[in-house]
């Protein structure tokens, strides 16, 4: 199957030069799609998802009388990111996670940024996401964010930028790590050649991070992972991970605190817990701290994890570094803790809590991609290219009404990677979401979770929106990839 049609229509394109020739590191992939026949391709791509469905990768459609499942939309094409450019991506990243952690130590201990001006208090104060709970308190070695997905974007120029932050519950490391093991078997001899950098490791190195974090005298730690259960969407990864660490699955309900501990109730009594990877947000884990109608949580655990005798990941109060609008202060952010200047821009960003920012995003709504502060999944969410005059008067209403929730962001035209569409390969706009561990060191995944608008001209490349997969290679010598 050629891609003599194939156009990157002024897009930057994962695979392809503007002139149709191949990017570093893709060529031995390209050969291999053109000598596929078109059926030979589909047979690929239609093996792949029944793999995935086989796996047991698969979301519940609801409103289904049937009951039906889906897998999370696959597509076999992989996108390719050349190894001297990652190391530059993964450099960015390990300064980023750095400078946020330093951040939320602060904000909740000395608060020095705050008395030097770097950032305006009350944002800090206002946002749903700032924890009184955790002031004063500092979690095992400081560290707060161990589990992080950044977003990353690239524009028509072909550079990153930093979309958005992700340091509450992040989700999407098991698509990864599945998303490799189908492509391995579709591509065998490509995958060889082309030296992609495995991401295989990844559990093993979830797990280190968990056991670093256990209390000193625990020799070896009991370790669980915290699900709000069947019914969450992200239910697969947390039961996946679990199940690759060697580790429990437990829910709220499975666990009580006693004697100053948490333990874990078995069959056999008691068993205490020592560390938990918690997939449940913060207004969610304790009744008693928290939200008292949670029915998801533990009462109790605050104070248990409060006096050292059980750590969490990521620590309860990482959410105000998530917070979108906290998001615009990250290169200062950056600056004020490690001196140096950012390695992975963001993208502009306006403040609708400025009035002069503010003044500019109200006349040009239909030009700017609006958020809420607290809103994920791609909701909260105005593209204004793509809206309607009644959906811009909308927003600019709640703006003006809350414009603390509030900031805006130019128009990216996000790259765009070859994609198979209705038995046809086609340019579909793509961003990348790796993930980074912070333990003894900070570890970046080589890669991450490609997501693609699978809708033509679709800027929404959410799963929650109707998004889809692709497989990341971060390829190694490149030159001989390619000869």
């Amino acid at each position: 199957m050629n891609f003599s049609n194939y156009q990157t229509d002024g897009f930057f394109d994962e695979l392809f030069y503007e002139n149709g020739s191949p990017r570093p590191g893709a060529q031995l992939l390209i050969q291999k799609i053109e000598s596929l026949s078109r059926e030979s391709l589909m047979t690929k791509q239609q093996a792949a998802e029944v793999m995935l469905l086989q796996m047991g990768i698969t979301f519940a459609v609801y409103g289904n009388d049937e009951g039906s499942e889906k897998i999370f939309p696959f597509d076999v094409l992989p996108r390719i990111v050349d190894g001297s450019e990652w190391t530059q991506i993964e450099a960015g990243l390990k300064q980023r996670i750095f400078a946020l952690n330093a951040f939320i130590e602060d904000i909740y201990n000395k608060k020095q940024i705050l008395k030097d001006r770097i950032i305006p208090e009350e944002l800090i104060l206002s946002s749903k996401a700032y924890r009184q709970e955790c002031i004063g308190f500092s979690p095992p070695h400081k560290i707060w964010c161990h589990v992080t997905g950044t977003d990353l974007i690239r524009d028509r120029d072909g550079k990153f930028y930093v979309l958005e932050d992700n340091l509450r519950c992040p989700s999407g490391v098991s698509y990864v790590l599945e998303n490799r093991q189908v492509l391995k078997r579709t591509f065998p001899q490509v995958f060889e050649a082309s030296k992609v950098r495995p991401v295989d490791d990844y559990p093993n190195r979830l797990l280190e991070t968990l056991e670093h974090l256990a209390p000193q005298n625990v020799l070896s730690p009991r370790i669980g992972v915290l699900t709000p259960g069947i019914y969450n969407s992200a239910y697969f990864e947390h039961s996946f991970l679990a199940r690759q660490m060697g580790v429990e699955l437990v829910q709220g309900q499975d666990l009580v605190v006693q004697n100053g501990f948490v333990h874990m109730l078995t069959t056999k009594g008691l068993q205490r817990i020592d560390v938990l990877y918690r997939r449940i947000d913060d207004d969610f884990i304790d009744p008693l701290a928290f939200r008292p109608d949670s029915m998801l949580g533990v009462p109790g655990l605050m104070e248990v994890y409060k006096a050292g005798k059980i750590a969490m990941a990521n620590a309860p109060g990482t959410g105000i570094a998530d917070d979108k609008v906290i998001y615009a202060y990250v290169p200062e952010i950056i600056k004020y803790y490690t001196g140096e200047e950012p390695i992975l821009p963001n993208v502009p960003t306006y403040i609708c809590s400025d009035p002069k920012d503010q003044a500019y995003v109200l006349a040009n709504l239909d030009k700017l991609v609006v958020k809420a502060a607290n809103e994920s999944g791609g909701y909260g969410m105005l593209i204004g290219p793509h809206s309607t005059r009644e959906e811009q008067s909308i927003f600019a209403g709640l703006i003006r009404e809350n414009p603390r929730n509030y900031m805006a962001q130019p128009t990216i035209d996000l790259s765009r990677a070859p994609t198979i569409v209705d038995g046809a390969i086609a340019g579909r706009h793509v961003d990348l979401r790796p993930y980074i561990l912070y333990g003894k060191e900070i570890y970046v995944v080589p890669g991450g979770l490609t997501r693609v608008a699978l809708r033509k001209g679709s800027l929404v490349v959410n799963s929650s929106q109707g998004g889809g997969s692709k497989d990341t290679w971060v390829v190694d010598g490149a030159s001989e990839a390619g000869s």
